[in-house]
């Protein structure tokens, strides 16, 4: 099953995707992790990627496409995939196509995300992550704590906070960026009928584990 997760920082994407992920087998997979993987096994991709992320820029399409058409074909992900920042574009969303065509596999769900704006703002100031690059786990000291303060509870190194989530002005600019390049994704993707849109707020009492459970019922049927 091939399932995208949309949806802004902040909406508790990385939460429903993980709990899919772990009640299904299917991987999680964002192109972050992909773009690490290949920098990190110094591929020709992973060479030319960071060539683009070391000087701030975005990595085109002719580097991002291949290394997920490659990730798609690995042992843990015959069973489909859960993307995470992919696509971010109609462009990009086209030639996903293209590829899962060629290997007989589609598009099922995609999950979109939404949350109040102000909301998302508090909750990426209030967002602490884990300084282990290994464990990446994140927090939030409103919603979700940590059990000792400033401490990772999974293993036990400092929690710190990112720098673009300290500047709620950023972070507006980056949530009207994303709005205006995923708008159209939004469409594409419902007009195709495979578009699920859930909200995400404290105002309905309605967080991330609630969203999956409901989505896991769907995915088992």
């Amino acid at each position: 099953m091939i399932i995208i997760m949309l949806g802004a920082q902040g909406t508790g994407k990385g939460t429903v995707a993980g709990i899919l992920s772990k009640e299904t087998g299917i991987p999680q997979v964002s192109t972050g992790d992909i773009f690490r993987k290949n920098i990190s096994d110094k591929t020709e991709l992973g060479i030319k990627a960071n060539e683009y992320i070391s000087s701030g820029n975005l990595v085109p399409d002719e580097i991002t496409v291949p290394m997920v058409q490659d990730r798609l074909t690995w042992d843990d992900a015959k069973n489909g995939v859960i993307l995470d920042g992919f696509p971010r574009t109609i462009e990009q969303a086209e030639k996903l196509d293209e590829m899962l065509n060629k290997m007989g596999k589609k598009v099922d769900l995609v999950v979109n995300l939404v949350t109040p704006r102000d909301e998302i703002i508090d909750r990426m100031v209030t967002r602490r992550i884990c300084s282990n690059k290994d464990c990446k786990a994140s927090y939030n000291i409103k919603l979700d704590p940590p059990k000792v303060e400033g401490i990772c509870d999974k293993c036990g190194s400092p929690l710190k906070q990112r720098e673009d989530d300290s500047d709620p002005e950023a972070i507006n600019r980056r949530l009207e960026i994303y709005e205006e390049k995923t708008s159209p994704l939004v469409k594409y993707y419902e007009d195709k009928g495979v578009l699920r849109t859930e909200k995400v707020s404290i105002s309905i009492n309605r967080m991330g584990a609630d969203v999956a459970k409901d989505l896991l019922e769907i995915i088992k049927k």
